[in-house]
This record gives C-alpha cells, sequence and structure tokens, in this order.
C-alpha cells in the first residue's frame, strides 16, 4: 500500500475523526475546567472539536450515500450538514460581535441582551436542523439511528447536569455556565454515534 493510499484511507476514517473530536473536546473542556482559559477563549477554541466533528459527519455520510443503493438516499443528510453550518457560522459571527462589543466598552442593557441571546438562538438553530433531519428522512433505519442518537445525547446531558449540580451543592466542583449543557449534549451525540456503530454497525447520520 502505497503513501498516498494510506493517507486517503485515514481521511476516510470515521474512528480517526471521531477520536480527534473526543481528544480536542477533552482537552478545551479540561482546560476550561481548570481556569486556564476564560469564557471567551473556551468558546473560540470549541471550534476546533466541532468542526472536527461535522468533518467525521461528512465522511460517515459520504460512507452511507457511496453504499446506498437508492440514489435518493443522503439528501436529508446532506441538508442537514448545509443548515448546521448556517447555523454554526451564524453562531460564530454573532459571539465574535458580542465579544467586541461588550470589550469596547459598556453597551446598554437591551444591546447586550441582545447579542446575548442570539448566540444561543443559533444554537438552537442547530437543535431545529436535527429535528427536520428526522422528519426528513425517509430512511426507516437511519431514522432510528438519529432518534437513538438523540436520546442517548439527552439522557448524557440531562444526568451530567444533574450530578453536576448536586456536586455543587456540596461544594465539591466549581459552579459552570448553563450553556455547558448544549455542549455536553453534542458531545452525547458522539457517544450516541459510537452506540449505534457498537449496537447497529452504522454510525447513522450525525
Amino acid at each position: 500500500m502505497t503513501a498516498a493510499n494510506t493517507t486517503s484511507r485515514l481521511r476516510h476514517s470515521v474512528p480517526l475523526w471521531a477520536a480527534m473530536t473526543f481528544a480536542s473536546f477533552g482537552g478545551v473542556a479540561g482546560l476550561a475546567m481548570t481556569g486556564a482559559i476564560n469564557t471567551a477563549t473556551t468558546m473560540i477554541l470549541m471550534i476546533i472539536p466541532a468542526a472536527l466533528f461535522f468533518q467525521m459527519i461528512r465522511v460517515a455520510n459520504n460512507a452511507a450515500v457511496a453504499s446506498a443503493s437508492c440514489g435518493g438516499k443522503g439528501e436529508a443528510q446532506r441538508a442537514y450538514i448545509k443548515r448546521v453550518a448556517i447555523f454554526s457560522s451564524l453562531y460564530l459571527v454573532v459571539f465574535a460581535i458580542q465579544i467586541a462589543v461588550l470589550k469596547a466598552g459598556d453597551p446598554p442593557m437591551a444591546l447586550r441582551a441582545a447579542l446575548s441571546v442570539l448566540p444561543g438562538l443559533a444554537v438552537v438553530g442547530i437543535f431545529w436542523a436535527i429535528g427536520r433531519l428526522i422528519v426528513e428522512e425517509q430512511d426507516e433505519f437511519l431514522r432510528m439511528l438519529i432518534v437513538r442518537q438523540a436520546l442517548i445525547a439527552t439522557g448524557f446531558a440531562l444526568g451530567a447536569a444533574t450530578i453536576w449540580g448536586f456536586l455543587e451543592v456540596g461544594g465539591v466542583v466549581p459552579h459552570l455556565d448553563a450553556y455547558w449543557v448544549a455542549v455536553v449534549w453534542f458531545f452525547g451525540q458522539f457517544i450516541g454515534t459510537a452506540s449505534n456503530r457498537i449496537t447497529y454497525g452504522s454510525w447513522g447520520a450525525l
């Protein structure tokens, strides 16, 4: 096997991209929890695991489409990726604007509220995109995998948030901002994809 073939196989390896996503997310989360980086830096660095995760999605979807006998299969996934890319880009833009405005001075409360809500709405848009994927996906097996991933991610995020909350009450761990629940939920999607692969032999569509 040539070096070019080896490189090509690595680029199309879902486990490789999944491992890189897991490692980068863990690294950023570790730095944030130890106080090595502030909130703004944390959110900026989260772009790295997010980009790796979307690359994993693209590789997994390409593999699914390539192996499909029906030419229409994969349309819902492609639409989903476009929507997520749009909302992710909006998130990065409005978050950058928020940081710039807050650093520039002390804006009015209404402006601060608007700039604080917009990044959250962009994340809500990603949740909406996942909901649309469930509705639009015509393959019942893939739809089941998507729902299963979402349920695993939800259980993981709610469980983690509940346990962390009680640990906070006991003074064992520091306080974390509420938006971390969404971050943990997206990480739970990775757990869901891995579970799908182990249980059903397919990564699904996420």
